[in-house]
């Protein structure tokens, strides 16, 4: 298999009371489990399989739907299980706190603007915080499994923050209430690692 699903570096009910176990096993194990497989079948056979899923994105545009979707949704649960953690929230530091304070003003600026992107992502999709090549940040969204490595995406950038925003991300727990999700995030949000892929 060309690609793997990751194991989480916690346990399925680490995250409680902001995400719950039940979501959680079924998130990881069927729908990431489901959009690797499908990667995997979709690459079988083909140059892709000897390439990473950073190169396969960048050029998603010359690649079928299946690798298209199934591409980034292996890669967007990667970085989203990685990005959160037990005993997170709070605020970055250092560099990234800067970077933060520079482009939105203040962090509870920045939280309010991705709250919004991540809030009026129409039907299925991802809010993000990006780095950009010349090392500025910018927040937006993505319909779907896109996301900002791919060639298709009008937010352009290196994934540094995600958030899942489909259904099934939370509606065993919040219901319809998606804004009441969101507002739970940055209490498991891992700014260790968002400042790791920061600074990578």
């Amino acid at each position: 298999m060309a690609f793997e699903l990751p194991k989480l570096n916690y346990s399925y009910d680490a995250l409680e009371p902001y995400i719950d176990a039940k979501t959680m096993e079924i998130h990881h194990t069927k729908h990431h489990g489901g959009y690797t497989s499908k990667l995997n079948a979709a690459v079988e056979g083909t140059d892709l399989e000897r390439k990473s899923i950073e190169d396969i994105l960048s050029n998603v545009s010359k690649q079928s739907t299946a690798v298209r979707n199934n591409g980034g949704g292996f890669f967007n649960h990667n970085l989203f299980w990685r990005v959160m953690g037990p005993n997170a929230g709070g605020k970055p530091a250092g560099d990234l706190l800067a970077a933060i304070e520079k482009k939105f003003g203040s962090f509870d600026k920045f939280k309010e603007t991705f709250n919004n992107a991540a809030a009026t992502r129409f039907g299925s999709g991802w809010a993000w915080l990006v780095k950009k090549d010349d090392g500025t940040l910018e927040v937006g969204s993505t319909a779907n499994q896109d996301n900002p490595l791919m060639d298709v995406s009008d937010l352009k950038g290196t994934p540094i923050l995600g958030l899942d925003v489909w259904e099934h991300a939370y509606y065993l727990k919040y219901q319809n209430k998606r804004p009441e999700y969101i507002n739970a995030f940055w209490s498991v949000v891992n700014w260790d690692e968002v400042n790791k892929l920061y600074k990578g």
